[in-house]
């Protein structure tokens, strides 16, 4: 169940990970060594929550934990499994809401969203789309190939360049009008 709270909600730092692929010999606790934090990171700062994010981590690893023989010889694990987390948690949102709807005088859990160094592209990231800052994490913060990230959501490569342009779009001009109101002052 997902908790607030945790040392894991500290500054997120982009992760280059260049290699995707699992070596043939690589057991899971080497995998999971290599690749469960880098992953909660990027669902921590798609789904704007670093517990949600790390929770769902830690599921879809337990996921590929029984799946490993079948998921070790896919083309992107790391996808597989980020892919997995972030549906897992959707659905865990999606039941928190409708449980809310149910019982609005339940107190809501606080967020502990993940912060960057730069807080107006923190900012203009959590104005994005679940979609768009899907693609953006994924290409800027993984370092994943069009390809991989097309891989790891389900999505067509045009999808996530179309995606990409648009979110890009998006921050350059938030950014701009952030920059823009900071001069004035």
């Amino acid at each position: 169940m997902h908790e607030s709270g945790g040392s894991e909600s500290e500054a997120v730092a982009p992760s280059a990970v260049s290699d995707v692929s699992v070596p043939s010999g690589l057991g899971f606790d080497a995998f999971y060594e290599n690749h469960r934090d880098d992953v909660g990171r990027c669902l921590a700062m798609t789904l704007g929550d670093a517990a949600l994010g790390f929770d769902a981590a830690d599921e879809a690893m337990a996921r590929a934990y029984q799946r490993w023989d079948q998921i070790r010889s896919g083309p992107n694990p790391s996808g597989w499994v980020y892919r997995t987390g972030l549906n897992w948690a959707r659905s865990w949102l999606r039941r928190r809401r409708r449980s809310s709807e149910k019982a609005p005088l339940l107190a809501r859990p606080d967020s502990h969203t993940p912060h960057l160094v730069d807080t107006d592209l923190a900012d203009a990231l959590d104005l994005l789309s679940d979609d768009h800052r899907a693609v953006v994490v994924l290409r800027y913060f993984y370092d994943w190939s069009v390809d991989q990230t097309a891989e790891a959501l389900d999505i067509s490569a045009g999808t996530v360049k179309s995606r990409l342009s648009r979110a890009l779009d998006q921050l350059n001009k938030r950014l701009a009008d952030g920059a823009e109101r900071g001069s004035r002052r």
